[in-house]
Protein backbone atom coordinates (compact mmCIF):
# COMPACT_ATOMS: atom_id res chain seq x y z
CA UNK A 1 0.00 0.00 0.00
CA UNK A 2 2.90 2.52 0.72
CA UNK A 3 3.41 2.90 -3.01
CA UNK A 4 -0.72 3.08 -4.27
CA UNK A 5 -2.06 7.09 -4.25
CA UNK A 6 -3.80 8.80 -1.86
CA UNK A 7 -6.15 12.09 -2.48
CA UNK A 8 -5.30 14.42 0.20
CA UNK A 9 -8.03 17.43 -0.22
CA UNK A 10 -7.37 18.57 -4.08
CA UNK A 11 -3.99 16.98 -4.07
CA UNK A 12 -3.60 13.49 -6.01
CA UNK A 13 -0.41 11.74 -3.50
CA UNK A 14 1.29 9.32 -5.74
CA UNK A 15 2.65 7.40 -2.65
CA UNK A 16 1.81 7.41 0.49
CA UNK A 17 5.54 8.46 1.65
CA UNK A 18 5.98 12.18 3.29
CA UNK A 19 8.87 14.18 4.11
CA UNK A 20 8.57 15.10 7.22
CA UNK A 21 9.11 18.54 8.97
CA UNK A 22 13.07 18.48 10.05
CA UNK A 23 14.77 22.08 11.11
CA UNK A 24 18.05 21.84 9.01
CA UNK A 25 19.17 25.81 10.04
CA UNK A 26 20.03 26.62 6.92
CA UNK A 27 18.38 30.25 6.19
CA UNK A 28 20.10 33.02 5.46
CA UNK A 29 20.42 36.62 7.24
CA UNK A 30 17.02 37.37 8.30
CA UNK A 31 15.66 33.72 8.13
CA UNK A 32 15.34 33.45 4.66
CA UNK A 33 14.67 30.41 2.78
CA UNK A 34 17.98 30.13 0.24
CA UNK A 35 18.16 28.71 -3.27
CA UNK A 36 20.09 26.58 -1.77
CA UNK A 37 16.90 25.25 0.61
CA UNK A 38 15.09 25.45 -2.92
CA UNK A 39 17.67 22.75 -4.19
CA UNK A 40 17.61 20.65 -1.36
CA UNK A 41 13.69 20.22 -1.48
CA UNK A 42 13.64 19.35 -5.13
CA UNK A 43 15.65 17.07 -4.78
CA UNK A 44 13.13 14.98 -2.18
CA UNK A 45 9.53 15.54 -4.39
CA UNK A 46 9.04 11.94 -5.79
CA UNK A 47 7.93 11.72 -1.31
CA UNK A 48 3.96 11.78 -1.77
CA UNK A 49 3.59 15.14 -0.05
CA UNK A 50 6.92 17.11 1.71
CA UNK A 51 5.84 19.35 4.91
CA UNK A 52 8.32 22.22 5.63
CA UNK A 53 11.11 22.39 8.33
CA UNK A 54 9.38 24.56 11.03
CA UNK A 55 8.54 28.18 9.87
CA UNK A 56 8.12 30.63 12.76
CA UNK A 57 5.21 33.25 12.05
CA UNK A 58 6.97 36.34 13.87
CA UNK A 59 10.33 37.12 15.22
CA UNK A 60 8.91 36.32 18.73
CA UNK A 61 8.26 32.42 17.77
CA UNK A 62 11.94 31.83 17.12
CA UNK A 63 13.61 29.44 18.49
CA UNK A 64 16.95 28.65 16.99
CA UNK A 65 19.31 30.15 14.85
CA UNK A 66 19.16 30.13 11.01
CA UNK A 67 15.34 28.82 11.15
CA UNK A 68 13.21 30.52 8.36
CA UNK A 69 10.24 32.91 8.95
CA UNK A 70 7.32 33.82 6.88
CA UNK A 71 6.27 36.78 8.22
CA UNK A 72 8.34 39.29 5.82
CA UNK A 73 8.06 40.15 2.35
CA UNK A 74 11.69 38.67 2.02
CA UNK A 75 10.76 35.53 3.47
CA UNK A 76 7.96 35.14 1.30
CA UNK A 77 9.98 35.54 -1.67
CA UNK A 78 12.56 33.20 -0.29
CA UNK A 79 10.32 30.27 0.39
CA UNK A 80 8.17 31.01 -3.14
CA UNK A 81 11.45 29.92 -5.15
CA UNK A 82 11.39 26.76 -2.85
CA UNK A 83 7.68 26.23 -3.70
CA UNK A 84 8.80 26.99 -7.54
CA UNK A 85 11.27 24.20 -7.62
CA UNK A 86 9.28 21.64 -5.49
CA UNK A 87 6.47 22.51 -8.68
CA UNK A 88 8.32 22.02 -11.08
CA UNK A 89 9.95 19.03 -9.69
CA UNK A 90 6.56 17.46 -9.84
CA UNK A 91 6.19 17.93 -5.67
CA UNK A 92 3.66 18.76 -3.34
CA UNK A 93 4.43 20.70 -0.14
CA UNK A 94 2.84 22.69 3.00
CA UNK A 95 4.62 25.00 5.08
CA UNK A 96 5.13 23.57 8.84
CA UNK A 97 3.97 26.81 11.27
CA UNK A 98 5.55 27.00 13.98
CA UNK A 99 5.49 29.35 17.36
CA UNK A 100 8.39 27.82 19.95
CA UNK A 101 6.82 29.49 23.03
CA UNK A 102 8.71 29.51 25.74
CA UNK A 103 11.90 27.32 24.19
CA UNK A 104 12.86 30.57 22.30
CA UNK A 105 16.26 32.25 23.52
CA UNK A 106 16.61 35.29 24.66
CA UNK A 107 19.20 36.16 21.74
CA UNK A 108 16.64 35.78 19.53
CA UNK A 109 13.79 38.10 21.03
CA UNK A 110 13.52 41.85 20.12
CA UNK A 111 14.85 43.96 23.01
CA UNK A 112 15.78 41.18 24.86
CA UNK A 113 12.24 40.10 25.79
CA UNK A 114 10.87 37.70 27.70
CA UNK A 115 9.49 34.35 25.83
CA UNK A 116 6.40 33.63 26.25
CA UNK A 117 4.04 30.49 27.02
CA UNK A 118 1.39 29.69 28.60
CA UNK A 119 2.32 29.97 31.88
CA UNK A 120 5.02 31.87 33.12
CA UNK A 121 8.34 30.01 35.21
CA UNK A 122 10.68 30.78 37.63
CA UNK A 123 14.49 30.61 37.75
CA UNK A 124 14.42 27.01 39.21
CA UNK A 125 11.17 26.28 36.61
CA UNK A 126 13.79 26.72 33.93
CA UNK A 127 16.60 25.00 35.47
CA UNK A 128 14.20 21.81 35.61
CA UNK A 129 12.62 22.68 32.02
CA UNK A 130 16.48 23.06 30.30
CA UNK A 131 17.76 19.81 32.05
CA UNK A 132 14.97 18.22 30.30
CA UNK A 133 14.94 19.33 27.00
CA UNK A 134 16.99 17.37 25.10
CA UNK A 135 17.33 16.59 21.21
CA UNK A 136 16.45 20.16 20.36
CA UNK A 137 18.27 21.48 16.77
CA UNK A 138 20.32 24.11 18.51
CA UNK A 139 22.34 21.17 20.23
CA UNK A 140 23.33 21.41 16.48
CA UNK A 141 24.07 25.12 15.79
CA UNK A 142 25.35 26.57 19.51
CA UNK A 143 24.93 30.04 18.78
CA UNK A 144 21.64 29.82 20.99
CA UNK A 145 21.80 28.75 24.62
CA UNK A 146 20.61 30.97 27.05
CA UNK A 147 17.27 30.52 28.70
CA UNK A 148 15.21 33.49 30.55
CA UNK A 149 12.14 32.46 32.71
CA UNK A 150 9.16 32.71 29.97
CA UNK A 151 6.18 34.90 31.11
CA UNK A 152 2.97 33.84 30.59
CA UNK A 153 0.71 35.61 27.43
CA UNK A 154 -1.78 37.85 29.01
CA UNK A 155 -5.55 36.79 27.33
CA UNK A 156 -5.37 40.07 25.75
CA UNK A 157 -2.07 38.88 23.55
CA UNK A 158 -3.65 35.74 23.02
CA UNK A 159 -6.16 36.80 20.00
CA UNK A 160 -2.99 38.89 18.00
CA UNK A 161 -0.62 35.52 18.49
CA UNK A 162 -3.92 33.91 16.99
CA UNK A 163 -3.46 36.54 14.19
CA UNK A 164 0.00 36.06 13.57
CA UNK A 165 -0.75 32.40 12.28
CA UNK A 166 -3.65 33.50 9.77
CA UNK A 167 -1.20 35.95 8.81
CA UNK A 168 0.78 33.00 8.25
CA UNK A 169 -1.10 30.97 6.18
CA UNK A 170 -2.18 33.95 3.78
CA UNK A 171 1.79 34.30 3.65
CA UNK A 172 2.12 30.46 2.67
CA UNK A 173 -0.17 30.66 0.21
CA UNK A 174 1.09 33.71 -1.63
CA UNK A 175 4.65 31.97 -1.15
CA UNK A 176 2.82 28.90 -3.19
CA UNK A 177 2.80 26.38 -0.78
CA UNK A 178 -0.40 23.78 -1.04
CA UNK A 179 -1.05 23.86 2.78
CA UNK A 180 -0.17 24.54 5.75
CA UNK A 181 0.24 22.72 9.09
CA UNK A 182 0.50 23.73 12.35
CA UNK A 183 3.21 22.63 14.86
CA UNK A 184 1.31 21.67 17.77
CA UNK A 185 3.64 19.09 18.78
CA UNK A 186 7.18 18.85 20.85
CA UNK A 187 6.59 21.28 23.43
CA UNK A 188 6.58 24.05 21.54
CA UNK A 189 3.89 26.90 21.63
CA UNK A 190 0.40 24.95 20.86
CA UNK A 191 1.53 22.51 22.99
CA UNK A 192 2.38 24.27 26.09
CA UNK A 193 -1.24 25.24 25.87
CA UNK A 194 -2.37 21.50 25.90
CA UNK A 195 -0.58 19.90 28.60
CA UNK A 196 -1.39 19.65 31.95
CA UNK A 197 1.66 20.02 33.19
CA UNK A 198 2.76 22.95 30.94
CA UNK A 199 -0.39 24.56 31.38
CA UNK A 200 -1.10 26.48 34.84
CA UNK A 201 -3.35 28.95 33.80
CA UNK A 202 -6.49 29.42 35.53
CA UNK A 203 -8.48 31.15 32.96
CA UNK A 204 -10.58 30.32 30.19
CA UNK A 205 -7.03 29.46 28.53
CA UNK A 206 -6.07 26.74 31.27
CA UNK A 207 -7.77 24.23 34.13
CA UNK A 208 -10.12 21.96 32.28
CA UNK A 209 -9.60 19.90 29.20
CA UNK A 210 -11.70 22.10 27.04
CA UNK A 211 -10.39 25.32 27.98
CA UNK A 212 -6.19 23.88 27.33
CA UNK A 213 -8.14 22.98 24.03
CA UNK A 214 -9.12 26.44 23.34
CA UNK A 215 -6.12 27.84 21.92
CA UNK A 216 -5.44 25.13 19.79
CA UNK A 217 -9.20 25.52 18.19
CA UNK A 218 -8.51 29.20 17.76
CA UNK A 219 -5.57 28.89 15.53
CA UNK A 220 -6.80 26.40 13.83
CA UNK A 221 -10.13 28.12 13.05
CA UNK A 222 -8.65 30.72 12.17
CA UNK A 223 -5.84 29.80 9.45
CA UNK A 224 -9.11 27.40 8.56
CA UNK A 225 -11.04 30.75 7.75
CA UNK A 226 -7.84 31.58 5.25
CA UNK A 227 -6.48 28.30 3.75
CA UNK A 228 -10.36 26.34 3.04
CA UNK A 229 -10.95 22.83 3.16
CA UNK A 230 -8.11 19.86 2.16
CA UNK A 231 -5.20 22.57 3.08
CA UNK A 232 -4.79 22.50 6.90
CA UNK A 233 -3.03 19.76 8.56
CA UNK A 234 -2.24 19.96 12.37
CA UNK A 235 1.02 17.95 13.98
CA UNK A 236 0.15 16.45 17.15
CA UNK A 237 2.74 14.20 19.76
CA UNK A 238 0.43 12.34 22.24
CA UNK A 239 2.59 10.22 24.29
CA UNK A 240 6.25 12.25 23.77
CA UNK A 241 7.61 14.25 26.55
CA UNK A 242 9.49 16.76 24.38
CA UNK A 243 10.94 20.02 26.26
CA UNK A 244 8.90 18.84 29.73
CA UNK A 245 5.67 19.06 27.99
CA UNK A 246 3.77 16.46 29.67
CA UNK A 247 0.21 15.49 29.76
CA UNK A 248 -1.54 14.13 32.71
CA UNK A 249 -4.28 12.39 30.73
CA UNK A 250 -2.45 11.68 27.10
CA UNK A 251 -5.07 9.70 25.50
CA UNK A 252 -8.33 11.59 26.59
CA UNK A 253 -6.54 14.77 25.72
CA UNK A 254 -5.41 13.95 21.89
CA UNK A 255 -8.88 12.08 21.29
CA UNK A 256 -10.55 15.23 22.43
CA UNK A 257 -8.04 17.37 20.42
CA UNK A 258 -8.34 15.09 17.43
CA UNK A 259 -12.53 15.67 17.87
CA UNK A 260 -12.23 19.70 18.01
CA UNK A 261 -9.99 19.22 14.35
CA UNK A 262 -12.00 17.10 12.93
CA UNK A 263 -15.42 19.28 14.00
CA UNK A 264 -13.25 21.96 12.43
CA UNK A 265 -12.71 20.12 9.47
CA UNK A 266 -8.83 19.79 8.88
CA UNK A 267 -7.56 17.65 6.84
CA UNK A 268 -5.14 15.60 8.52
CA UNK A 269 -3.57 15.10 11.45
CA UNK A 270 -0.06 13.96 11.76
CA UNK A 271 1.18 12.15 14.33
CA UNK A 272 4.82 12.65 15.74
CA UNK A 273 5.78 9.30 17.88
CA UNK A 274 8.62 9.35 19.75
CA UNK A 275 11.81 8.30 17.47
CA UNK A 276 14.48 7.14 20.33
CA UNK A 277 15.16 3.77 20.98
CA UNK A 278 13.56 3.63 24.34
CA UNK A 279 10.56 5.87 23.78
CA UNK A 280 7.25 4.49 24.53
CA UNK A 281 4.65 2.49 21.82
CA UNK A 282 1.89 4.30 20.83
CA UNK A 283 -0.58 1.25 22.28
CA UNK A 284 -2.68 -0.31 19.09
CA UNK A 285 -6.03 0.91 20.96
CA UNK A 286 -5.65 4.50 20.98
CA UNK A 287 -4.62 4.49 17.24
CA UNK A 288 -7.76 3.10 16.34
CA UNK A 289 -9.38 5.09 18.63
CA UNK A 290 -8.60 8.23 17.00
CA UNK A 291 -9.33 6.49 13.77
CA UNK A 292 -13.14 6.47 15.34
CA UNK A 293 -13.20 10.21 16.31
CA UNK A 294 -11.00 11.74 13.26
CA UNK A 295 -12.25 11.23 9.54
CA UNK A 296 -9.57 12.93 7.77
CA UNK A 297 -6.27 11.72 6.54
CA UNK A 298 -4.16 10.16 9.88
CA UNK A 299 -0.59 10.37 9.21
CA UNK A 300 2.34 8.74 11.70
CA UNK A 301 5.90 9.53 11.89
CA UNK A 302 8.60 7.94 13.93
CA UNK A 303 11.23 5.47 13.34
CA UNK A 304 9.27 3.76 10.34
CA UNK A 305 10.85 1.16 8.34
CA UNK A 306 9.35 -0.11 4.97
CA UNK A 307 7.74 -3.19 7.05
CA UNK A 308 6.59 -1.43 9.80
CA UNK A 309 4.67 1.28 7.95
CA UNK A 310 3.34 -1.43 5.45
CA UNK A 311 1.49 -3.08 8.88
CA UNK A 312 -0.23 0.47 9.71
CA UNK A 313 -1.26 1.18 6.22
CA UNK A 314 -2.99 -2.49 5.96
CA UNK A 315 -3.82 -1.97 9.56
CA UNK A 316 -6.25 0.86 8.72
CA UNK A 317 -5.19 3.36 11.42
CA UNK A 318 -2.32 5.29 9.07
CA UNK A 319 -3.03 6.56 5.39
CA UNK A 320 0.37 8.11 5.16
CA UNK A 321 3.59 8.09 7.11
CA UNK A 322 6.91 9.62 7.25
CA UNK A 323 9.86 8.98 7.27
CA UNK A 324 12.37 11.52 9.03
CA UNK A 325 16.15 11.21 8.86
CA UNK A 326 16.12 8.58 6.02
CA UNK A 327 15.25 11.72 3.94
CA UNK A 328 18.03 13.58 4.61
CA UNK A 329 20.84 11.26 3.93
CA UNK A 330 18.13 9.50 0.55
CA UNK A 331 16.74 12.22 -1.50
CA UNK A 332 15.33 9.13 -3.80
CA UNK A 333 13.92 7.26 -0.18
CA UNK A 334 10.93 6.45 -2.06
CA UNK A 335 12.74 4.89 -4.95
CA UNK A 336 15.24 3.00 -2.28
CA UNK A 337 12.13 1.68 -0.22
CA UNK A 338 10.66 0.30 -2.86
CA UNK A 339 13.42 -1.15 -4.96
CA UNK A 340 14.63 -2.68 -1.16
CA UNK A 341 18.14 -0.69 -2.06
CA UNK A 342 20.56 0.09 0.55
CA UNK A 343 19.99 3.78 2.22
CA UNK A 344 23.01 6.21 2.79
CA UNK A 345 24.02 6.70 6.22
CA UNK A 346 23.46 10.73 7.14
CA UNK A 347 25.66 12.26 8.50
CA UNK A 348 24.55 13.87 12.04
CA UNK A 349 27.42 16.58 12.70
CA UNK A 350 25.92 18.30 9.75
CA UNK A 351 22.34 18.09 10.20
CA UNK A 352 22.28 21.45 11.79
CA UNK A 353 23.80 24.13 9.91
CA UNK A 354 26.65 24.84 7.21
CA UNK A 355 26.32 24.31 3.65
CA UNK A 356 25.49 21.75 1.04
CA UNK A 357 27.70 19.46 2.90
CA UNK A 358 25.87 16.51 4.19
CA UNK A 359 22.65 18.37 2.37
CA UNK A 360 22.37 18.40 -0.83
CA UNK A 361 25.16 16.25 -2.18
CA UNK A 362 23.94 13.06 -0.75
CA UNK A 363 24.11 10.36 -3.98
CA UNK A 364 21.37 8.77 -5.11
CA UNK A 365 20.93 4.92 -6.09
CA UNK A 366 22.86 3.94 -9.12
Amino acid sequence: MLFTPHRLGGLALPNRIVMPPMTRSRAAHGEVATELMAHYYAQRTSAGLIVSEGTQISRQGQGYAWTPGIYTREQIAGWRQVTDAVHAAGGRMFAQLWHVGRVSHVALQADGAAPVSSSALTAEGVKVFVDVENRGPQSGVGEMVQHSPPRALRVEEIAAIVEDYAQAARNALEAGFDGVELHGANGYLINQFIDSQANARDDEYGGSLSNRLRFLGEVAQAVYAVVGPGRLGVRLAPLTTLQGAVDDTPQATYLAAAKLLDDIGAAYIHIAEADWDDAPDMPDAFREALRIVYRGTLIYSGRYTRERAEHALQSGWADLIGFGRPFIANPDLPHRLQHGLPLNPGDRARYFGGDERGYTDYPRAA
